[in-house]
């Protein structure tokens, strides 16, 4: 691992994902997660302030950035959470199957590379009627933008960490053997290629 991927893009994304609009988003989404929790991506831990700690029975967090793990570790200890971290990649999970009652990520999927497969363990892990709670940015449904999106889409993964701005969520999601239960969509300010979101709940499928 280079400088760059060790020491820049760390905390880059973590002074990106701190602003408002997706702070708001977390806010949203993050008060829902109950009982056992998987959070996949975890990073830096900003999640955290937003969890209901009465729902809260037990929080693992995957994430494979050992420094974006040290950041999460004191973000948890200063939230009176007790966080326990797992596994390396969100394609293999090191969990029992039907072992984890949520399973929460928010604008994670763009990274992973094998995402179909990193949802197929997300529901291996996931309890009988349990749930599975997302936020993401994606593919846009307006087709100007998505031509920028495809068009820019290479030489942002180079710069961003992996991260892809054209995924078509929903359907990612499906594949992965769920059923989405909710969903809402929007543009939050900001570059339309980069800020389509989709946030809501899936199921077993």
């Amino acid at each position: 691992m280079g400088f760059y991927s060790k020491y820049i893009i760390p905390k880059t994304l973590d002074f990106l994902m701190q602003q408002k609009p997706i702070m708001m988003q977390r806010r949203k989404v993050v008060p829902r997660a109950s009982g056992r929790v998987l959070e996949i991506g975890i990073g830096s831990g900003l999640n955290l302030s937003f969890y209901d700690q009465g729902k809260l029975e037990k929080l693992w967090g995957l994430e494979p950035s050992p420094e974006l793990c040290k950041v999460a570790r004191r973000r948890a200890d200063l939230a009176g959470i007790d966080l326990d971290f797992v596994g390396l990649t969100g394609e293999e999970i090191p969990m029992d199957s039907d072992s984890v009652d949520t399973v929460l990520f928010t604008y994670v999927l763009c990274t992973i590379p094998d995402a179909p497969t990193a949802l197929r363990e997300m529901n291996r892990v996931l309890k009988p009627g349990g749930q599975m709670i997302f936020c993401e940015h994606g593919r846009a449904p307006d087709s100007d933008v998505v031509r920028w999106q495809d068009r820019i889409n290479g030489l942002w993964r180079r710069f961003s960490g992996g991260c892809n701005i054209n995924r078509p969520i929903p359907e990612l999601i499906r594949e992965g053997g769920f059923k989405v239960t909710e969903m809402d969509t929007m543009y939050l300010p900001g570059p339309r290629p980069l800020s389509f979101n989709f946030w809501g709940t899936a199921v077993h499928g």
